[in-house]
């Protein structure tokens, strides 16, 4: 029996449909549409039907930007009543942003979006580009998962929750602080009680009305207060800060929290997020937490810093002024934080 389901794959480019060329892989325009045609199993009765949108050009992750965050956002828009389900194939390396970037700027989402790719292209001989690609393909066309996720060596994670935790091995991914969605093994196992519930709303693609500038600043051990300053120079709106354990910072360093004091005080927007692959910040917790939220710094809690800047990227790029944005990159929106028991 023929599946009637359908998905639309979206390919962006990176690894998985690579060739190899002498300065290593490189994307080929309509190599993996060869690749997947030559494959039996996707010609199977019980998989679904699937349309290749090949972009042009195909890039390497390293080559991603927020523009192309907003392209994959609206081509889902144009398609999204036309099948059941999308599959995004991308490069690794900034796979977690653009999972992170598509789970805001899709609002309201009733379908499932599964950004996937590979370690190895799908050309070798030995890869796990055909694993990751079937059971993408699967699970978006048969399983009710009204958000992004991120598929990867047998695992479902929500999109906004994942971090590159391997740069060669096939468990590339991660989701540090929030379980899978689902497993892969003998049958793909679900978990509804860890999905989202379906939106009462209807879908919408957030379009953004400017491009914001916002930026990243990770912490080390006598970091420069002339650095921290040229990053907090105008026009930065919004910053995340990559703070120690829970939240920390040298407040023994009168310059450092000065510095980030005067860019709050400016209307700079600063998300502390954990350097930690586990746990939360908990401003409240030391003293070096605390002398940040007197600067005016906000609570990032569980989020990765993938997720905090690509979700400050879009609030602000919605045109929310900077008290909406604080109230906001506090508050839970698609499941990207675990608020703070109360």
């Amino acid at each position: 029996m023929t599946s009637a389901k359908s998905v639309y794959i979206a390919y962006v480019g990176g690894t998985i449909g690579m060739v190899k060329t002498p300065s290593g892989y490189q994307p080929a325009a309509g190599y993996l549409r060869q690749q997947m045609e030559a494959m039996p199993e996707l010609q199977d009765e019980r998989m679904p039907r699937f349309v290749i949108h090949e972009y042009t050009p195909l890039l390497d992750s390293s080559n991603m930007t927020p523009a192309d965050w907003l392209e994959i956002a609206q081509d889902i828009t144009d398609h999204y009543d036309q099948y059941d389900g999308f599959v995004v194939l991308h490069g690794t390396d900034t796979m977690a942003y653009t999972a992170s970037a598509l789970s805001f700027l899709l609002q309201n989402l009733g379908k499932t979006v599964i950004v996937t790719g590979s370690q190895i292209p799908l050309v070798e001989m030995r890869n796990d580009a055909r694993p990751n690609l079937i059971d993408s393909l699967l699970i978006a066309s048969s399983y009710a998962i009204p958000e992004v996720c991120l598929y990867f060596n047998t695992k479902l994670f929500r999109g906004n929750r994942t971090v590159k935790v391997n740069a060669s091995g096939f468990n590339a991914f991660d989701s540090p602080n929030y379980p899978p969605l689902g497993t892969v093994g003998v049958d793909i196992s679900i978990d509804p009680t860890h999905v989202l519930p379906h939106p009462a709303e209807p879908f919408r693609f957030a379009r953004l009305t400017s491009q914001p500038q916002v930026g990243q600043i990770r912490l080390f051990p006598g970091i420069s207060v002339d650095v921290v300053k040229n990053l907090l120079q105008p026009p930065i709106q919004g910053v995340i800060l990559e703070t120690f354990g829970a939240g920390n910072a040298p407040d023994k360093d009168q310059a450092f929290l000065d510095a980030i004091k005067a860019a709050v005080d400016r209307g700079v927007v600063v998300v502390s997020c954990t350097q930690c692959l586990y746990g939360t910040v908990d401003l409240d917790a030391y003293a070096t937490g605390s002398a940040l939220k007197a600067c005016g710094v906000i609570n990032g809690y569980d989020m990765t810093a993938e997720s905090a800047l690509t979700k400050l990227y879009t609030l602000f790029g919605l045109g929310y002024d900077g008290n909406t944005v604080r109230a906001l990159m506090e508050t839970n929106l698609r499941g990207e934080l675990t608020p703070p028991k109360r």
